[in-house]
């Protein structure tokens, strides 16, 4: 068990959280969520006990194993199989033992060691360390690739393969998703689903918490509250709460207004002096409920393009790639007025290398890249934050591209994104990820684009932002292609995706929700075909043997070919009623009508509930048919 009592956290003057108390128990994976710079990581830090609490009392049983991500890039000459099987600290310590006690014959206890090897699982540990590298996207000729020689995102990996190794207690990951791709994104939703202790996460990845979590703790105003359910029923509950409470305040709002007229009319005449006294006594103690303040801190819009050419851009079989190294061959895609394209596949397929090759034609080696004389493109990609100056404040970044624009203009404009006060004046060498990352999205907007190129536009936003970028991007006139790994982002704009793998780039014909089961099959074929090539001749049997064989094989997979049937069938019954809750949804009268408010936060409940209902079934049904197969 994990408690907070009454626990108070400052940092320098700052207080970050102020009285807050909570308990969590093993098998509860709880979302810890609220603006940057609220305490999420100090809370963390609290944790691991880096940071003591200033007041209150932490409890944590001391015979708990707790295990995070490192922060720091490894640098070791070592595999990376055993950088991971590092994280198991208990199995280090039971091999050095082994190792102790069969160097040295007249230790009487080898035996013991050997069984607390058998208890800790530690026969199999390379192999699960290897799993683990696997579902985190790295490829089997990797796994003894010396730590040094991996890139900054792949050591980063290295750091969560080696924090699930650990059979910890506790599991605290700070954004593990930041350096993964859609495909291991997917893998690592299933391993969290399975941990058995408690498990904290900061993510502003919503559609990783709805799969992840089972609670929400929301960190606001200095306090702690906890919601039971993913991130889309917490929003839900939460939304409900915010009315609530408006409603309140305006009513207590009324109520101060009409004491306070009492107080003023009569305060002073003698035979209602006493009356008037005790009321405006009452309205001292009267608790002062803050208005809700639902909206987000960001609130911006596209800038509409000047002109929109119905032909923006087009590559006429192209290559791409770097120097001689050829990634992608043979691509034909035309960008029209209007194209809004998701980019799908896993990381080092070249997605980045197709929108550098779109924006610029640097990744060019051969083909045609035809360009309208009248498109202006709008390119994000990481790389673009190094390219701010340090020195300057974004305010002077802003006048490279506004330089007629008034100071005020430029305040106003700044403010949307989260830029306000002084802060707009300040050197943008310290500012954080997140803000740089906004800094750039500023600038690229405010340039007016008709063609957006977006890579990775998400990292380091928070769920705030994040929302404010997926609404402006809905509303934004011009074309987009967008690389993302968070869903969200690519249902809420995107009308098409395009998967690039094997060289190719081609369209995608299924929806961002079948995209596990596209990696499934597609991991499965590349197994079928190394089973070819290994394939040796198979003995002569009789016809009769045949039949026997055949009978006991389809009794074996009976009771795997029914599971997978019965979840078919509660698929489609889950598939129906979420149908039937969207086409509520659709009634314009259940928003507009207050006597229906009840009904509607029913809906969407039940709408969040089915959803995330659906997406575990589609889970169960994906391992129960990857049992099927492997039986088969």
């Amino acid at each position: 068990m994990l408690s907070l009592t009454n626990v108070s956290l400052r940092r320098g003057s700052k207080v970050l959280i102020e009285n807050a108390s909570f308990q969590t128990h093993a098998g509860q994976r709880m979302g810890v969520i609220g603006a940057n710079g609220c305490g999420k990581s100090s809370l963390f830090a609290m944790l691991l006990g880096k940071l003591e609490p200033d007041d209150g009392e932490l409890a944590v049983d001391p015979r708990d194993e707790i295990a995070h991500v490192a922060q720091e890039s490894p640098q070791g000459a070592g595999a990376a199989v055993d950088y991971v099987m590092d994280g198991d600290h208990e199995l280090r310590e039971v091999q050095a033992a082994i190792a102790a006690g069969e160097a040295d014959a007249s230790k009487p206890d080898l035996h013991i060691v050997y069984e607390r090897m058998e208890a800790i699982d530690g026969f199999t540990a390379e192999s699960r360390a290897s799993r683990l590298l696997h579902g985190l996207g790295f490829a089997a000729d990797e796994y003894q690739k010396p730590v040094r020689e991996f890139s900054g995102g792949w050591r980063m990996r290295l750091n969560l393969a080696r924090a699930l190794m650990c059979r910890s207690d506790i599991l605290l990951l700070d954004e593990p998703t930041n350096h993964l791709d859609l495909p291991a994104i997917l893998w690592l939703e299933r391993w969290l689903r399975r941990y058995e202790g408690i498990l904290l996460i900061v993510s502003h990845d919503r559609d990783f918490l709805d799969q992840v979590c089972t609670r929400i703790a929301h960190i606001e105003h200095q306090g702690i509250q906890l919601f039971t359910g993913n991130y889309s029923q917490f929003e839900s509950q939460r939304a409900e709460q915010l009315a609530q409470q408006q409603a309140m305040y305006a009513r207590q709002q009324k109520e101060i207004k009409h004491i306070q007229s009492y107080v003023d009319r009569f305060r002073y005449k003698a035979s209602k002096a006493r009356q008037a006294q005790s009321r405006l006594k009452m309205l001292e103690r009267m608790e002062q409920i803050a208005p809700a303040h639902v909206d987000s801190p960001f609130r911006f819009h596209f800038i509409e393009p000047e002109k929109q050419p119905q032909h923006l851009l087009g590559l006429t079989d192209a290559s791409l790639g770097y120097d001689e190294t050829l990634i992608l061959n043979d691509v034909n895609l035309n960008l029209s007025a209007g194209d809004r394209i998701g980019l799908l596949g896993v990381n080092g397929a070249g997605k980045s290398t197709l929108v550098k090759g779109l924006s610029t034609g640097s990744t060019m080696l051969n083909g045609d890249r035809v360009l309208s004389k009248d498109t202006k493109i709008g390119y994000f990609a990481q790389h673009q934050l190094e390219l701010l100056r340090p020195d300057s404040s974004p305010i002077d970044h802003l006048r490279d591209y506004a330089p007629d624009d008034r100071e005020q203009d430029h305040r106003n404009y700044l403010g949307r994104f989260g830029f306000g006060g002084e802060r707009i004046f300040e050197p943008v060498a310290p500012f954080s990820g997140g803000e740089k990352a906004r800094l750039v999205l500023a600038l690229m907007i405010r340039q007016g684009p008709n063609l957006l190129l977006l890579d990775e536009p998400t990292n380091h936003l928070d769920l705030e932002m994040r929302q404010a970028l997926s609404v402006a991007l809905i509303e934004y006139t011009g074309a987009l292609v967008v690389i993302s790994h968070d869903r969200h982002l690519l249902r809420s704009v995107c009308d098409e995706l395009l998967i690039v793998h094997d060289s190719i780039v081609e369209r995608f014909t299924r929806s961002l929700d079948d995209y596990p089961a596209w990696l499934k099959e597609q991991e499965e074929n590349a197994g079928k075909i190394a089973e070819k090539w290994q394939e040796k001749p198979t003995r002569a049997v009789s016809k009769k043997q045949q039949r026997q064989e055949q009978a006991q094989r389809r009794q074996r997979l009976k009771p795997l070919f029914d599971k997978v049937r019965d979840i078919e069938k509660k698929l489609a019954s889950r598939r129906s009623r979420l149908a039937e809750l969207e086409e509520c949804l659709t009634d314009e009268s259940i928003y507009t009508k207050p006597e229906r408010k009840d009904e509607l936060t029913k809906l969407v409940q039940d709408q969040a509930a089915a959803k995330s209902e659906l997406e575990a079934l589609e889970w169960e049904w994906l391992e129960a048919s990857e049992s099927l197969e492997k039986a088969n």
